[in-house]
């Protein structure tokens, strides 16, 4: 018994190194991972068929009078049994594919054991069957689950099944003495030996799982961190600068001979091995890359001829070339070379592919917020036409007037609203502006207005010294100030203030704008800044616009505040002196 025991976990060795070579083919572990499809149990099934095959006829014959003949491949004497691995094989298949791939490779196995002849041979082809219903009949439990079964799991099928085989041996044996004496004999080891096997098949099948999982922590973080460095590269789109730049990034992170990054016709950037000849502006030179594009679908050379360099001595020996899309259309290419074939790896592969993934959508999102962008700034550049003819108009009558009676005053004030003119045109191409800049045009404005009402109002101002190139929106002092001489002084001809603020505080501006006047009615307060507001002298249009315009700029912490009494109003806002939008807003 204790030579069985031997002989047979010799056996057992020979499966489970079959099985760990098996294990370490990626094809074999992408059908063990997706083994609930069709196709993946086709192929379990005769996978584990040649297993079977392998265990019927490596077994251990034993004679009538249970002596051992421990010679692999040779024919069994007709009064002979066979202790072998073949509960082991068919119990590991149903319990990794379930019933269908058990039943079936348990019925291969049968029939095998059956034309192997022997003592009741009859008696293995049915209890061949019932193992690979009942292992598969447990193993469905774990397909549902998505999880593999645990090597205790294998201990007690093994167990479990070769009882199976016991019995049947009792049952369906036609001479019963012998059969009871065959399993006393045999009982024991192949117990043993099938349940230690089934443990160390499925606790390969673990250790791989384990070591897949710790893999893809490890890529996932790698990517993650790729991806956000990358980030700001995609986003810009694939120009030479930013696909330079993401390149020399990605080919430090994956380690691989050369990186390149190209649009539909020609190399945006090309950083490692080759870069000789295969560099920016250059069209693209390879045909493996112009399939890519052609297709949309991810290609893999393990060859020169294959990548299809017409460069001679080019040293690229191998490559994975990713599609760049946006919205189902390829936008551009993304190329991992390798000098060394061997070193183009599965793993490689399912980075490639993955990789190729974020950075398209990087790149769809780029464009859709480069999108969002130019809609935010024809926005705003709508409301700021809106604003110069509200102070155009009023200039014009103002030197009109001014003509007959003051010609050289009318000459100043046309000289101001030229310089007036010259900084809003340079207002309309920009968001933003210097607050120096936008002093400047107050204090043209401020002229025209203080000639219409000659020693009405007065100005003051505090501005902090520190922030003069701070940035503004165009026209945002001039409306507010505009404002409060407009509305704030109705019925007084004296002693009206305004004050002009502009504070540091940090890492904003307070900008403020406060008058003496008469303060705003409240049941119009509301709506000031929000919509335009009906009065006998303009609609407030201009301070809604100035609103929105702050809004869509900065969000919504910059919107415009109004406090008001019977002393006076204050319009105040503070804005951000670095944002999203600064880096755009310059066009």
């Amino acid at each position: 018994m204790g030579a069985l025991f031997i002989l047979l976990l010799e056996r057992v060795g020979l499966i489970i190194i079959l099985a760990y070579i098996l294990l370490s083919i990626p094809f074999f572990k992408d059908v063990l991972l997706k083994r609930e499809k069709l196709n993946k149990k086709i192929l379990l099934i005769f996978i584990f068929s040649v297993f079977a095959f392998i265990s019927n006829f490596t077994g251990v014959e034993i004679s009538a009078d249970q002596e051992i003949i421990s010679q692999l491949f040779t024919p069994l004497d007709p009064a002979s049994s066979l202790a072998n691995t073949r509960v082991l094989t068919i119990g590991v298949s149903g319990l990794i594919g379930g019933t269908p791939v058990g039943f079936v490779v348990g019925l291969v196995s049968g029939v095998t054991r059956y034309l192997q002849g022997g003592n009741d041979p009859h008696i293995y082809f049915i209890s061949s069957i019932l193992i690979g219903l009942l292992s598969g009949f447990y193993g469905n439990r774990f397909i549902k689950r998505e999880k593999f079964p645990q090597p205790l799991d294998g201990v007690l099928i093994g167990g479990v099944t070769e009882l199976v085989q016991m019995t049947s041996i009792l049952l369906l044996s036609s001479n019963a003495a012998a059969a009871w004496s065959l399993v006393q004999f045999i009982a024991l080891p192949m117990i043993l030996t099938n349940s230690i096997g089934m443990a160390l098949f499925l606790s390969i099948i673990q250790s791989f799982k384990k070591i897949e999982q710790e893999t893809r922590a490890v890529q996932t973080h790698a990517v993650l961190d790729l991806t956000e460095a990358t980030l700001p590269y995609f986003r810009t789109g694939l120009t030479e600068e930013s696909a330079t730049k993401a390149a020399q990034i990605i080919q430090q992170t994956m380690k691989v001979s050369a990186v390149s990054i190209t649009d539909t016709e020609k190399i945006e950037a090309h950083v490692g091995a080759a870069s000789d000849h295969h560099k920016p502006p250059y069209l693209i030179l390879t045909d493996l890359s112009k399939n890519v594009i052609a297709s949309g679908e991810m290609k893999v050379a393990h060859s020169r001829e294959q990548i299809g360099c017409h460069v001679d001595d080019c040293p690229l020996a191998a490559a994975i070339v990713v599609p760049l899309t946006v919205r189902n259309e390829v936008r551009g290419t993304l190329k991992f070379y390798f000098t060394d074939q061997e070193d183009l790896t599965y793993v490689q592969r399912q980075l490639a592919e993955g990789l190729g993934k974020l950075f398209s959508r990087q790149l769809e999102y780029g464009e859709l917020d480069m999108q969002k962008r130019l809609l935010q700034d024809a926005e705003i550049k709508s409301l700021q036409a809106q604003v110069n003819p509200h102070f155009f108009f009023n200039a014009l009558n103002t030197i009109s007037a001014l003509i007959r009676i003051d010609s050289e005053q009318a000459r100043t004030l046309l000289f101001n609203l030229s310089a007036f003119f010259r900084s809003n045109l340079q207002g309309a191409r920009t968001n933003l502006i210097s607050v120096e800049k936008e002093l400047e045009q107050v204090a043209a404005y401020l002229s025209i207005e203080q000639a219409r009402f000659p020693d009405r109002f007065s100005v003051e101002r505090e501005i902090d010294e520190t922030i003069r190139e701070a940035k503004l929106p165009p026209f945002m002092l001039q409306i507010l100030v505009e404002n409060a001489v407009k509305h704030g002084f109705k019925g007084r001809k004296s002693d009206n203030h305004v004050l002009i603020k502009i504070a540091n505080e940090g890492s904003e501006l307070l900008v403020e704008v406060e008058d003496n006047g008469v303060g705003v009615r409240k049941d119009i307060l509301e709506e000031i800044g929000n919509q335009s507001v009906q009065s006998e002298d303009g609609t407030g249009s201009a301070i809604e616009n100035l609103n929105k315009r702050l809004v869509s700029l900065f969000g919504s912490d910059a919107k415009l505040h109004i406090e008001t009494s019977e002393a006076g109003t204050r319009v105040w806002s503070r804005i951000p002196k670095k944002g999203a939008h600064y880096e755009t807003s310059d066009r």
